[in-house]
């Protein structure tokens, strides 16, 4: 090969000097920065010990509030989830249909609009909830919002399990039948441990989205802990009842989200090499 042509051939010179992209990325990583330090700022100068000592107990009772809800709607939605991802993953059309029905509507409608539904709707229909003996259970605003709450994950936590099934190559399903195993053996010692590999991380991500969205339900009078922080700011018009829960949630979202991490780290380990 000819000087020329290896000179020809060598990547072209890295650009130097500041281009409008780096300037702009430094520009929002400033601003967000500044942003930072100015909240940090503002809770220290601005620090009202008597709002802390008077309301930091109802914000640690909504937080308790918050954390029953999303563990018992994430629960719930967990069962829900496994029919309607049979469903989905059905050979039968009219099973296939409902299921896909299902998904359908709650991941087409807004959680908040289903929270409204359930609370005010079936309120309507209080004689005939009556008569079945299930308005105990939906005249208390709590149970409204899980019941809601576990509807809506299902169908995002079924459509995470059909997706992670899918996922694991069909191979494995052939070799499992060849070695003599029923669906049943080979779903649950071989296709699922591989399947929950991929479905942690959006397992992850649906959590943190439900623990977010739960202060859906400080609209339908449950004190979780947005509730708190509403009632907090409506008897003190203190901002910093809005900036300590939106610090709280921060918090809880990085927990899980290192956790989510942790966890993928532990049990993908057998896979790194």
């Amino acid at each position: 090969m000819s000087v020329t042509a290896a000179l020809a051939e060598r990547p072209p010179p890295r650009a130097r000097g500041w281009p409008r992209s780096r300037v702009i990325g430094y520009a929002m990583v400033g601003f967000w920065i500044l942003f930072g330090l100015g909240i940090v700022a503002y809770l220290i100068f601005a620090w009202n010990a008597d709002f802390f000592a008077k309301y930091a107990p109802a914000y640690l009772k909504g937080l308790q509030t918050t954390l029953l809800l999303v563990c018992i709607s994430m629960v719930l939605g967990a069962i829900l989830s496994v029919p309607v991802a049979y469903g989905r993953m059905s050979s039968n059309r009219i099973l296939s249909g409902l299921a896909y029905c299902y998904v359908y509507f709650f991941r087409g409608t807004p959680l908040l609009v289903q929270t409204y539904l359930v609370y005010y709707g079936l309120g309507s229909f209080r004689a005939e909830l009556q008569t079945v003996g299930l308005w105990d259970f939906f005249k208390d605003a709590f149970n409204c919002g899980v019941f809601a709450f576990a509807l809506n994950t299902a169908a995002y936590q079924a459509e995470i399990l059909r997706g992670a099934i899918e996922s694991v190559p069909r191979g494995q399903w052939e070799g499992a039948a060849s070695l003599g195993l029923h669906k049943l053996q080979t779903l649950r010692k071989i296709i699922l441990p591989q399947a929950l590999i991929v479905a942690l991380r959006p397992y992850g991500n649906e959590l943190i989205l439900m623990v977010k969205a739960s202060a859906i339900v400080a609209i339908i009078t449950v004190y979780d802990l947005m509730g708190q922080a509403k009632l907090a700011f409506a008897n003190s018009f203190d901002i910093q009842a809005y900036i300590w829960v939106a610090l709280v949630y921060l918090v809880m979202v990085e927990i899980l989200r290192h956790g989510v991490e942790w966890i993928e780290r532990r049990i993908t380990i057998h896979l790194k090499r």
